[in-house]
Protein backbone atom coordinates (compact mmCIF):
# COMPACT_ATOMS: atom_id res chain seq x y z
CA UNK A 1 0.00 0.00 0.00
CA UNK A 2 2.40 2.75 0.74
CA UNK A 3 4.73 1.72 -2.19
CA UNK A 4 1.38 2.48 -4.33
CA UNK A 5 1.02 5.31 -2.43
CA UNK A 6 4.79 6.26 -3.30
CA UNK A 7 4.55 5.49 -6.69
CA UNK A 8 1.26 7.17 -7.33
CA UNK A 9 2.97 10.71 -5.65
CA UNK A 10 6.09 10.42 -8.01
CA UNK A 11 3.83 10.18 -10.89
CA UNK A 12 1.93 13.59 -9.98
CA UNK A 13 4.88 15.27 -9.35
CA UNK A 14 6.15 14.16 -12.66
CA UNK A 15 3.60 14.69 -14.74
CA UNK A 16 3.32 18.32 -12.83
CA UNK A 17 6.47 18.82 -13.69
CA UNK A 18 5.93 17.97 -17.21
CA UNK A 19 3.36 20.75 -17.11
CA UNK A 20 5.26 22.97 -15.42
CA UNK A 21 8.02 22.75 -18.41
CA UNK A 22 5.30 22.87 -21.48
CA UNK A 23 3.87 26.29 -19.53
CA UNK A 24 7.07 28.03 -19.88
CA UNK A 25 7.90 26.61 -23.01
CA UNK A 26 4.13 28.24 -24.45
CA UNK A 27 5.22 31.03 -22.48
CA UNK A 28 8.93 31.58 -24.35
CA UNK A 29 7.28 30.91 -27.17
CA UNK A 30 4.24 33.85 -26.50
CA UNK A 31 7.17 36.34 -25.58
CA UNK A 32 9.23 35.78 -28.70
CA UNK A 33 5.53 36.13 -30.87
CA UNK A 34 5.22 39.43 -28.83
CA UNK A 35 8.41 40.76 -28.78
CA UNK A 36 8.31 40.82 -32.54
CA UNK A 37 4.35 41.42 -33.15
CA UNK A 38 4.31 44.25 -30.44
CA UNK A 39 7.54 45.48 -29.59
CA UNK A 40 7.28 44.18 -25.82
CA UNK A 41 10.56 42.83 -23.67
CA UNK A 42 10.58 40.94 -20.57
CA UNK A 43 10.89 43.79 -17.25
CA UNK A 44 14.15 42.57 -16.80
CA UNK A 45 16.22 40.96 -19.57
CA UNK A 46 17.42 38.19 -17.76
CA UNK A 47 14.12 36.66 -16.97
CA UNK A 48 14.48 34.91 -20.80
CA UNK A 49 17.30 33.20 -19.79
CA UNK A 50 15.85 31.96 -15.64
CA UNK A 51 12.64 31.14 -17.65
CA UNK A 52 14.77 28.90 -20.23
CA UNK A 53 16.69 27.14 -17.53
CA UNK A 54 13.43 26.35 -15.56
CA UNK A 55 12.04 24.99 -18.09
CA UNK A 56 14.96 22.49 -18.96
CA UNK A 57 14.96 21.34 -15.37
CA UNK A 58 11.60 20.81 -15.08
CA UNK A 59 11.61 18.65 -18.49
CA UNK A 60 14.58 16.62 -16.50
CA UNK A 61 12.89 15.77 -13.20
CA UNK A 62 9.69 14.95 -15.12
CA UNK A 63 11.78 12.42 -17.01
CA UNK A 64 13.48 11.26 -14.31
CA UNK A 65 10.28 10.57 -12.29
CA UNK A 66 7.71 9.16 -15.09
CA UNK A 67 10.98 7.30 -17.37
CA UNK A 68 12.80 4.34 -16.16
CA UNK A 69 16.48 5.46 -18.01
CA UNK A 70 19.27 3.52 -18.08
CA UNK A 71 21.93 4.50 -16.11
CA UNK A 72 24.40 5.00 -19.13
CA UNK A 73 21.40 7.50 -20.52
CA UNK A 74 20.57 9.08 -17.85
CA UNK A 75 24.22 10.30 -17.42
CA UNK A 76 24.38 11.56 -20.63
CA UNK A 77 20.76 13.23 -20.37
CA UNK A 78 21.95 15.19 -17.33
CA UNK A 79 25.17 16.29 -18.73
CA UNK A 80 23.59 17.67 -21.94
CA UNK A 81 20.79 19.69 -19.07
CA UNK A 82 24.21 20.95 -17.01
CA UNK A 83 25.45 22.22 -20.59
CA UNK A 84 22.92 24.23 -21.25
CA UNK A 85 22.30 25.38 -17.51
CA UNK A 86 25.93 26.72 -17.55
CA UNK A 87 26.08 28.35 -21.12
CA UNK A 88 22.60 30.09 -20.24
CA UNK A 89 24.04 31.07 -16.83
CA UNK A 90 27.00 32.89 -18.67
CA UNK A 91 24.28 34.30 -21.26
CA UNK A 92 22.49 35.93 -18.74
CA UNK A 93 25.60 37.38 -16.84
CA UNK A 94 27.41 38.22 -20.44
CA UNK A 95 23.54 40.02 -21.16
CA UNK A 96 23.33 42.46 -18.37
CA UNK A 97 27.16 43.75 -18.83
CA UNK A 98 25.58 44.56 -22.08
CA UNK A 99 22.42 46.12 -21.07
CA UNK A 100 22.37 46.52 -17.50
CA UNK A 101 19.06 45.96 -15.90
CA UNK A 102 17.85 47.59 -12.48
CA UNK A 103 14.74 46.46 -11.21
CA UNK A 104 12.82 46.58 -8.22
CA UNK A 105 8.86 45.58 -7.05
CA UNK A 106 7.01 47.31 -5.00
CA UNK A 107 6.46 46.35 -1.86
CA UNK A 108 2.34 44.98 -2.40
CA UNK A 109 4.10 42.90 -5.46
CA UNK A 110 1.95 45.18 -7.49
CA UNK A 111 4.54 47.18 -9.85
CA UNK A 112 7.70 46.59 -11.17
CA UNK A 113 9.90 49.65 -11.49
CA UNK A 114 12.17 48.85 -14.59
CA UNK A 115 15.17 50.99 -15.76
CA UNK A 116 17.81 48.83 -18.82
CA UNK A 117 20.97 50.95 -19.37
CA UNK A 118 23.01 50.38 -22.58
CA UNK A 119 26.29 50.52 -21.03
CA UNK A 120 28.22 51.14 -24.39
CA UNK A 121 26.06 54.22 -25.32
CA UNK A 122 25.68 55.54 -21.50
CA UNK A 123 21.28 55.56 -22.74
CA UNK A 124 18.90 54.93 -19.93
CA UNK A 125 15.63 53.85 -20.63
CA UNK A 126 12.43 53.66 -18.60
CA UNK A 127 10.51 50.42 -18.95
CA UNK A 128 6.23 50.64 -18.49
CA UNK A 129 5.32 47.13 -16.84
CA UNK A 130 2.31 45.37 -18.23
CA UNK A 131 1.09 42.05 -17.29
CA UNK A 132 3.55 41.70 -14.86
CA UNK A 133 6.67 40.56 -16.45
CA UNK A 134 6.33 42.72 -20.21
CA UNK A 135 7.03 45.87 -20.54
CA UNK A 136 7.67 48.97 -23.39
CA UNK A 137 9.95 51.30 -23.50
CA UNK A 138 8.58 54.74 -22.14
CA UNK A 139 10.64 57.23 -21.51
CA UNK A 140 14.63 58.56 -21.59
CA UNK A 141 16.07 59.51 -18.46
CA UNK A 142 17.49 63.24 -19.24
CA UNK A 143 20.69 62.57 -17.48
CA UNK A 144 22.85 59.26 -17.76
CA UNK A 145 23.58 57.09 -14.78
CA UNK A 146 26.89 57.69 -13.68
CA UNK A 147 27.66 55.21 -10.70
CA UNK A 148 25.32 54.88 -7.60
CA UNK A 149 22.01 54.60 -7.32
CA UNK A 150 18.65 52.98 -5.51
CA UNK A 151 15.01 52.71 -5.64
CA UNK A 152 12.81 53.13 -2.65
CA UNK A 153 9.36 52.75 -3.14
CA UNK A 154 7.70 55.95 -1.40
CA UNK A 155 4.06 53.82 -2.16
CA UNK A 156 2.79 51.06 -3.76
CA UNK A 157 2.57 52.72 -6.43
CA UNK A 158 5.39 55.15 -6.62
CA UNK A 159 9.38 54.56 -6.60
CA UNK A 160 12.15 56.59 -6.64
CA UNK A 161 14.66 56.60 -8.33
CA UNK A 162 18.30 58.48 -6.61
CA UNK A 163 21.39 58.34 -8.89
CA UNK A 164 24.87 60.25 -9.37
CA UNK A 165 25.61 60.82 -13.14
CA UNK A 166 28.82 61.11 -14.93
CA UNK A 167 29.10 64.74 -13.78
CA UNK A 168 28.87 63.85 -10.21
CA UNK A 169 25.06 65.44 -9.70
CA UNK A 170 22.39 63.44 -7.76
CA UNK A 171 19.68 63.51 -9.72
CA UNK A 172 16.06 61.79 -9.29
CA UNK A 173 13.04 60.47 -11.45
CA UNK A 174 9.64 58.83 -10.23
CA UNK A 175 8.23 55.87 -11.35
CA UNK A 176 4.54 56.09 -10.72
CA UNK A 177 1.49 53.71 -11.14
CA UNK A 178 -1.39 55.22 -9.54
CA UNK A 179 -3.87 58.14 -9.03
CA UNK A 180 -5.41 59.79 -6.27
CA UNK A 181 -8.13 61.70 -8.36
CA UNK A 182 -11.17 59.99 -10.75
CA UNK A 183 -8.52 58.15 -13.19
CA UNK A 184 -10.00 60.37 -15.58
CA UNK A 185 -8.18 63.75 -15.76
CA UNK A 186 -4.54 65.32 -14.92
CA UNK A 187 -3.93 67.54 -12.60
CA UNK A 188 -1.40 69.30 -10.60
CA UNK A 189 0.41 68.09 -7.47
CA UNK A 190 1.56 71.20 -6.71
CA UNK A 191 -1.43 73.05 -6.81
CA UNK A 192 -3.07 69.64 -4.87
CA UNK A 193 -1.38 70.03 -2.14
CA UNK A 194 -1.35 74.09 -1.93
CA UNK A 195 -0.80 75.25 1.59
CA UNK A 196 1.30 74.50 4.70
CA UNK A 197 2.56 70.92 5.65
CA UNK A 198 4.54 69.41 8.49
CA UNK A 199 6.57 66.79 9.95
CA UNK A 200 9.60 65.99 12.13
CA UNK A 201 11.30 69.08 12.37
CA UNK A 202 10.20 69.82 8.62
CA UNK A 203 7.84 72.22 7.51
CA UNK A 204 6.68 72.61 3.57
CA UNK A 205 4.84 75.71 2.16
CA UNK A 206 3.31 75.25 -1.51
CA UNK A 207 1.65 78.64 -3.02
CA UNK A 208 1.62 80.91 -5.85
CA UNK A 209 5.80 81.42 -5.93
CA UNK A 210 6.55 77.64 -5.36
CA UNK A 211 7.28 75.54 -2.80
CA UNK A 212 9.76 75.86 0.34
CA UNK A 213 11.03 73.39 2.71
CA UNK A 214 12.01 74.07 5.76
CA UNK A 215 14.40 71.67 7.44
CA UNK A 216 15.58 72.40 11.17
CA UNK A 217 15.24 76.28 10.95
CA UNK A 218 17.02 76.31 7.58
CA UNK A 219 14.86 76.87 4.67
CA UNK A 220 15.51 76.29 0.79
CA UNK A 221 12.82 77.70 -2.23
CA UNK A 222 11.94 76.32 -5.61
CA UNK A 223 10.17 78.64 -8.30
CA UNK A 224 8.12 76.25 -10.47
CA UNK A 225 10.32 76.58 -13.17
CA UNK A 226 12.34 74.23 -11.32
CA UNK A 227 9.70 71.29 -10.07
CA UNK A 228 9.42 68.46 -12.34
CA UNK A 229 6.35 66.55 -12.47
CA UNK A 230 6.29 63.11 -12.90
CA UNK A 231 2.80 61.39 -13.62
CA UNK A 232 0.34 62.74 -11.54
CA UNK A 233 1.68 61.18 -7.57
CA UNK A 234 4.97 62.82 -7.58
CA UNK A 235 7.58 66.21 -8.35
CA UNK A 236 10.88 66.86 -8.01
CA UNK A 237 12.24 69.92 -6.38
CA UNK A 238 15.64 71.22 -8.36
CA UNK A 239 18.37 73.65 -7.90
CA UNK A 240 21.60 74.41 -9.72
CA UNK A 241 20.31 71.55 -12.57
CA UNK A 242 20.27 68.96 -9.40
CA UNK A 243 17.66 67.42 -7.55
CA UNK A 244 16.86 68.48 -3.97
CA UNK A 245 13.71 66.84 -2.61
CA UNK A 246 10.94 65.10 -3.98
CA UNK A 247 7.33 65.05 -2.76
CA UNK A 248 4.48 62.39 -3.52
CA UNK A 249 0.76 61.89 -2.43
CA UNK A 250 0.61 59.05 0.25
CA UNK A 251 -2.28 56.40 -0.98
CA UNK A 252 -4.58 58.11 1.37
CA UNK A 253 -4.31 61.64 -0.42
CA UNK A 254 -7.62 62.49 -2.09
CA UNK A 255 -7.76 64.43 -4.96
CA UNK A 256 -11.23 66.66 -4.79
CA UNK A 257 -12.88 68.40 -7.54
CA UNK A 258 -14.20 71.04 -4.95
CA UNK A 259 -11.41 73.30 -4.01
CA UNK A 260 -13.52 74.63 -0.70
CA UNK A 261 -13.41 71.37 0.35
CA UNK A 262 -10.99 70.03 3.53
CA UNK A 263 -7.71 68.64 1.83
CA UNK A 264 -7.30 65.09 2.66
CA UNK A 265 -4.67 62.88 4.07
CA UNK A 266 -0.94 63.17 3.74
CA UNK A 267 2.23 63.83 1.67
CA UNK A 268 5.53 62.56 2.24
CA UNK A 269 9.12 64.42 1.27
CA UNK A 270 12.32 62.64 0.06
CA UNK A 271 15.96 63.75 0.17
CA UNK A 272 17.69 63.31 -3.16
CA UNK A 273 20.88 61.19 -1.67
CA UNK A 274 23.08 58.46 -1.60
CA UNK A 275 23.25 57.96 2.01
CA UNK A 276 20.27 55.87 3.60
CA UNK A 277 17.41 57.41 4.18
CA UNK A 278 13.82 57.36 4.13
CA UNK A 279 10.54 59.23 3.20
CA UNK A 280 9.23 61.77 5.78
CA UNK A 281 5.31 62.15 6.20
CA UNK A 282 3.78 65.12 6.40
CA UNK A 283 0.98 66.44 8.02
CA UNK A 284 -1.56 69.07 6.35
CA UNK A 285 -1.61 72.29 8.59
CA UNK A 286 -3.66 75.13 7.15
CA UNK A 287 -3.82 77.05 3.96
CA UNK A 288 -3.72 80.47 3.14
CA UNK A 289 -6.68 80.47 0.16
CA UNK A 290 -9.72 77.95 -0.76
CA UNK A 291 -8.99 78.20 -4.49
CA UNK A 292 -6.52 75.87 -6.34
CA UNK A 293 -3.78 77.34 -7.47
CA UNK A 294 -3.85 77.63 -11.96
CA UNK A 295 -0.77 76.48 -13.95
Amino acid sequence: MKKQNRDKLIKISGWTLFIFAVGLFCLQAGYLFAHERFQVEYIDNRLFYIINILCVICLFLAILLLLRLMKRLLLIVAGVVGIFVIVHVILLVDSNQVIKNITSVSPDFEHVFSIKENIESGEAIYYRSYYGILARPKEILPNEIGGEYKVEWLANDIAAFTYKTADNTVQQFIGTYGDRGSGRSYYYVGAEIHGIWQGHNIEVISNTDGISVTENGETESFDWDNIVQFGTLAIVLKKNNEAVWSISLDENFKVLSDASEQTVGNISLYKATMEMNQPTTLYYKTTERKDKLSF
